[in-house]
């Protein structure tokens, strides 16, 4: 296939009072952008959350669990007794570490545990753990031709989150895996200001007539209309997987989790879950495009933010055209006058159902064309 085809998703999101992805000093993150601070989630945060959504959606198939751990070594050795319950924890322990070490992944034993761990966090699929498990067991010694069978099934079988947000290994970069979706940090389309909610804890078992808290303290917070923002390379991605069905199910996947899922930091505190104001999808054959531009002069408003938001997005929509071709497919989900594009959705189904077709269409004409 030479054809290029890149999935953008845009979506509008207000979010009320929240700390949902703090920095270290337990603030909520934030972001210079147009000369101004606005409130920022990373795209570590929210793949995370799209990670444990694929997690709950898999209901056990292989290819939706991964595992982005340094207990590789404990998750292997589990595996490693489930297929063979006759094994003692010690030869499987042994078997663990000589796997690892054939892939070339450093191990150190953990101070107050005595656990082996991977150097860095290593993302691995169930589908992986269960071949290099097999691997293991049917091999007497972990010689240099069973290295290389470990390393390439450690290529195979990928987990769509694997699949979609790669891998990095420092220890062998030969089991690196190209990432085939971007996430964007997401960031208020308007200026913010921080704000603190001082709270007091009362004891309830306190001395009759005394006065005073149990507990005093401060959380910040901000609310924000944040523009978010993810694309994937469709082809990459089917490279990944191996597999156009699971592509198109991956795709369909991704879109629901990336539009319904949120970060959950103080989520019990603020209970800030909301649902995207506007999404709009693009397919196109050219580049993948971030409109966050439209947002660079930070809107102002004493009225809500989404309206302007939506009409800063199509006004940025539109500008694009002047640099890159028109989609060759888009979709929005929005109320009737919150129009940026023609193709309406019903519903996120709906949308999710319109995309994946064309794609479909688009791989197939492909492969016609071969």
């Amino acid at each position: 296939m030479s054809k290029n085809l890149y999935l953008d998703i845009n979506i509008l999101q207000t979010v009320p009072s929240s700390n949902i992805n703090r920095d270290d000093t337990g603030s909520p993150k934030t972001a210079i952008y147009g000369g101004v601070t606005r409130s920022r989630v990373s795209s570590q945060s929210w793949k995370r959350a799209i990670r444990l959504g694929f997690q709950e959606d898999s209901r056990d198939a292989k290819w939706l669990k991964g595992f982005r751990t340094l207990k590789g070594v404990q998750l292997l050795i589990k595996k490693i007794q489930e297929l063979d319950n006759t094994i003692s924890d010690d030869d499987a322990l042994e078997k663990a570490k000589a796997v690892f070490a054939a892939a070339g992944i450093k191990l150190k034993k953990d101070k107050d545990t005595g656990k082996y761990l991977t150097g860095a966090l290593f993302l691995i699929s169930n589908g992986q753990l269960e071949k290099i498990a097999k691997i293991a067991l049917d091999s007497d010694e972990i010689d240099k031709e069973t290295g290389k069978e470990i390393k390439k099934a450690l290529m195979e079988e990928q987990s769509l989150d694997l699949a979609l947000f790669g891998r990095m290994v420092a220890d062998n970069p030969d089991l690196n895996v190209d990432a085939s979706s971007q996430v964007a940090h997401a960031i208020s389309t308007h200026e913010i200001t921080p704000e603190f909610d001082f709270y007091t804890a009362v004891d309830d078992v306190k001395k009759e007539g005394s006065s005073g808290s149990a507990m005093l303290g401060t959380i910040e917070y901000n609310s924000s209309t944040l523009y978010r923002y993810a694309n994937v390379n469709v082809l990459d991605l089917m490279h990944n997987l191996g597999n156009e069905d699971l592509t198109l199910e991956g795709i369909k996947l991704f879109i629901k989790e990336f539009i319904m899922t949120m970060p959950t930091g103080k989520e019990n505190t603020f209970a800030n879950k909301t649902l995207p104001q506007y999404v709009m999808v693009n397919v196109r054959d050219d580049t993948p495009v971030n409109l966050v531009s439209a947002f660079e002069t930070p809107v102002e408003s004493k009225g809500g933010y989404v309206q302007k938001s939506i009409n800063r997005l199509k006004d940025e929509y539109n500008r694009t055209l002047k640099y890159v071709d028109k989609p060759a497919f888009d979709i929005e989900l929005a109320d009737s006058d919150k129009k940026i594009v023609d193709k309406q959705a019903k519903s996120v189904t709906d949308l999710i159902d319109q995309t994946a077709e064309f794609i479909k269409q688009e791989l197939n004409n492909e492969d016609s064309n071969d």
